[in-house]
């Protein structure tokens, strides 16, 4: 195991797959020169040209449009956001051209492409700057969507996005940029999209969430333990579409209560979906109605007093839990 950071956790990913691979590439505005906004690509135009880290004009529907057909062609693009509120701009591309294609052409053409970047609020950038279209890509047939919530997660479904024959978004987080924590060395470490993960036991209350929302979660259901001797599950999602829904029902058969955590809006959100899932499937399992925390319903504020409390953090998220016991 190496103690390494999620963005060194993101370049590792990079790098090894774009030396495995000759057809991947780098791209996006300040990738190569700049090293990327977030400097997850430090290094890297040094290590592998220009050729293959190549930085962009300012014009997210442009170079995405480039990158779609360049996977139509045989490539495996790899396209950086500075923000993933700027996918908005490259919508037709994204959307509509790479998620249609494979079936459109009948299955002979696919797009192996990955468009991936910072979709976060929490960093007092304003609204638009400051989106988590998780729900947007995922209710996209041919779009596959992945949020991973720590260093190893991200390393390895990044390799694993990169290998995709369908165009898949990885939607990381500023936030988690900077945490540290275990990678496993092994020579090709992938993890397989649309598999979550248990990160927490528990038999009480099931805390189902994704991306920094499982930090969250963590926190609380220590907190539920040491105050309340309340036992606690906490499950990342990890892959939100494929979503595995199989391992959501058994947490929920498991512990019979469930609080959903997410930072997207509530509105058509990912745990609406969830929500559904659980009361269709697993309805007799429940003994106290499923409950949510979400962001607050209105766009992203600027100030920090205010967007640290639009956003779900541990007492919104202990109050609701305390509701459900």
């Amino acid at each position: 195991m190496a103690l390494i950071t999620y963005r060194e956790a993101l370049n590792q990913a990079l790098s090894e797959e774009i030396k495995r691979d000759k057809s991947v590439v780098l791209m996006g505005e300040e990738v190569a020169q700049f090293k990327g906004s977030y400097k997850v690509s430090e290094g890297m135009l040094e290590k592998f040209g220009s050729d293959r880290i190549i930085d962009t004009p300012i014009s997210e529907a442009a170079f995405s449009g480039l990158a779609v057909g360049a996977a139509m062609m045989g490539m495996r693009p790899v396209v950086e956001f500075m923000f993933w509120s700027f996918c908005y701009v490259a919508f037709d591309q994204i959307f509509n051209n790479a998620a249609s294609i494979r079936y459109m052409s009948g299955g002979l053409i696919n797009v192996p492409i990955v468009f991936r970047g910072p979709a976060n609020g929490g960093t007092n950038v304003g609204a638009t700057h400051s989106h988590t279209p998780e729900n947007f890509a995922a209710n996209t047939p041919g779009l596959k969507v992945i949020c991973p919530s720590t260093p190893a997660d991200a390393k390895g479904m990044l390799k694993s996005a990169i290998r995709d024959n369908d165009p898949v978004c990885v939607m990381e987080n500023t936030i988690l940029y900077n945490l540290r924590d275990e990678v496993p060395e092994e020579d090709d470490f992938t993890i397989p999209l649309g598999k979550s993960k248990v990160v927490r036991e528990g038999n009480d209350l099931s805390i189902i969430a994704h991306g920094n929302a499982v930090h969250t979660s963590i926190l609380v259901a220590q907190t539920l333990e040491e105050k309340y001797q309340v036992s606690v599950e906490v499950l990342d999602l990890r892959s939100i579409r494929p979503l595995d829904t199989e391992s959501i029902l058994s947490s929920v058969r498991k512990t019979n209560r469930v609080l959903l955590v997410e930072e997207n809006k509530p509105f058509c959100g990912i745990d609406a979906q969830i929500c559904f899932l659980i009361q269709d499937q697993a309805f007799d399992y429940l003994d106290a109605p499923i409950k949510r925390v979400s962001a607050i319903d209105v766009p992203q504020a600027y100030s920090k007093a205010l967007e640290s409390v639009q956003i779900p953090d541990h007492d919104r998220v202990l109050a609701k839990a305390l509701e459900l016991i």
